[in-house]
């Protein structure tokens, strides 16, 4: 089979071919089955570009130097299709993808508006931007789908690293613990903006999925904030109109399930396992 998978413009991805070239990830990875989830990814990269606005010199880098201002959906879908390729897309187009993600990396430098010089190549933020992105998507999951156990939790932080180092970052957290240090550290630097407002009236608009009622998409940004560690949110000042209520829980939780369990033959994942000459529906087991 020979299936292009829906993918943002400029990134068409075959993740079923060449036939039997193994991805980056092991099938058997934590990874396989978490990035199936549209609901985890969805609520995990929220949380995960909230950790990384808090900090300044991201915060410019972002809004400076992409299209985010002017396209936020699309961006974010180029940024979840690079994640995706990087666990189940062929090792040679994971290169060549992330490869392009780093040259356009090198291109991006500037100052705060406070001043202070960034550069997106700089390793601190490299390993902060990586960080937070394992950090959303396993917590989402992990909450809001399925329970993981502490050994399945270590894997998970494990298993990522081949992604990781080619990416350039130099430092992953092996565990929720390690990362809430690399946080600590960073903290001084966390202060709230109103690029953290806009953002998230982005994301409960439901302009990312327009079909989807736009009180689902309220309740998937306030489970994303949900995600954040306390003192991030108090520094970003997210106050109580974003506390997940009892019913939003109930309803990202059924979602989150749902999709767990719905089989799609046209997803990474699925096209990924007939590329390796597996059941499509491995990710799944």
């Amino acid at each position: 089979m020979n299936r292009m998978t829906n993918t943002p413009p400029g990134m068409a991805i075959d993740f079923s071919k060449p036939t039997g070239e193994p991805s980056l990830l092991a099938p058997d990875s934590l990874q396989w089955r978490i990035f199936k989830n549209p609901i985890a990814m969805a609520v995990g990269g929220v949380a995960a570009v909230l950790l990384e606005f808090a900090d300044a010199r991201i915060r410019s880098g972002v809004w400076d130097h992409s299209i985010y201002k002017t396209d936020p959906i699309g961006r974010s879908q180029r940024t979840g299709m690079a994640a995706m390729v990087g666990v189940y897309g062929p090792a040679s187009a994971a290169r060549r993808v992330i490869g392009g993600v780093n040259r356009m990396h090198a291109k991006v430098s500037g100052e705060t508006p406070k001043g202070e010089a960034y550069t997106a190549l700089d390793p601190e933020l490299l390993n902060w931007v990586y960080a937070t992105a394992q950090y959303g998507f396993l917590t989402a999951y992990h909450r809001f789908v399925r329970p993981l156990s502490a050994a399945e939790q270590a894997r998970y932080w494990a298993d990522g690293e081949p992604v990781a180092a080619l990416y350039g970052v130099t430092h992953t957290p092996k565990s929720e613990a390690e990362f809430l240090a690399m946080m600590e550290e960073l903290l001084p630097r966390f202060e709230p903006h109103p690029i953290n407002g806009e953002f998230l009236d982005i994301i409960r608009s439901g302009r990312a999925a327009p079909s989807v009622p736009r009180f689902l998409h309220k309740a998937l940004a306030r489970a994303a904030v949900s995600l954040l560690p306390p003192v991030v949110r108090q520094r970003l000042e997210l106050g109580p109109e974003h506390d997940l209520r009892t019913r939003d829980r109930i309803m990202v939780k059924a979602m989150g399930k749902l999709a767990d369990r719905r089989k799609d033959p046209t997803s990474p994942a699925w096209q990924a396992a007939l590329r390796l000459g597996l059941p499509g529906d491995t990710a799944w087991r």
